[in-house]
């Protein structure tokens, strides 16, 4: 069997790997709901950043329960104006199991699907209402405030839906505006927010 041997540079450079810099994340804005119709994060308002300051934006939702039985999470951009209604294309698919280990499934949901529309994009499965149901994720914006380039968008969630199933949901598309996005608007695709927490952060890229 050959003998390995290294040599000084080579341990230094396994060594100067972990020093290597990741984007730092920073906590920009915290919304809890409580039986709220929307949670909306707009540039400038209350301290929120939705700008050049940071190229990546990430918006995790944390135990969102919905008050009515079997609805989606829903997300909208606005690109200027006072309306959640930017042009998008989107995509997804999702995979889902049983409590009782009996039933899986795994799927492109065309029915999720928008192709140059103002409607609202489904980023979770449909999720239950009992007291332990609920779906969290996280969401990327990508160079919201560009002018230049439409704005990417990437999810993904687990939720505990309506049958006693853990769906996991990925949803992607983009805004299809040269307008800077300034307004990102998180809903039930029927009835309230019952509770649940969505923080807002931004990556730097080095």
């Amino acid at each position: 069997m050959a003998l390995v041997k290294y040599n000084n540079n080579s341990i230094s450079a396994v060594t100067s790997a972990a020093s290597i810099p990741s984007g730092a994340m920073t906590l920009i804005k915290t919304l809890t709901a409580s039986s709220s119709s929307t949670l909306s994060f707009v540039h400038g308002s209350s301290d929120v950043v939705l700008d050049s300051t940071y190229p990546i934006y990430v918006f995790k939702f944390i135990n969102i329960h919905p008050a009515t039985d079997s609805v989606f999470l829903d997300v909208n951009f606005r690109d200027g104006d006072t309306n959640y209604d930017a042009t998008k294309t989107t995509t997804s698919f999702a995979a889902r199991h049983d409590e009782a280990d009996s039933a899986t499934s795994f799927e492109y949901t065309t029915s999720d699907d928008l192709a140059q529309s103002s409607s609202a994009v489904h980023i979770t499965g449909l999720t239950g209402n009992g007291n332990d149901e609920s779906t969290s994720g996280e969401l990327f914006l990508f160079a919201p405030s560009s002018t230049t380039f439409i704005k990417h968008f990437i999810s993904r969630s687990n939720n505990y839906d309506r049958n006693n199933r853990s769906v996991t949901h990925h949803a992607a598309g983009y805004c299809n505006v040269t307008a800077a996005i300034d307004g990102v608007q998180f809903s039930m695709s029927s009835g309230n927010i019952d509770s649940g927490t969505i923080k807002l952060y931004g990556i730097k890229d080095s």
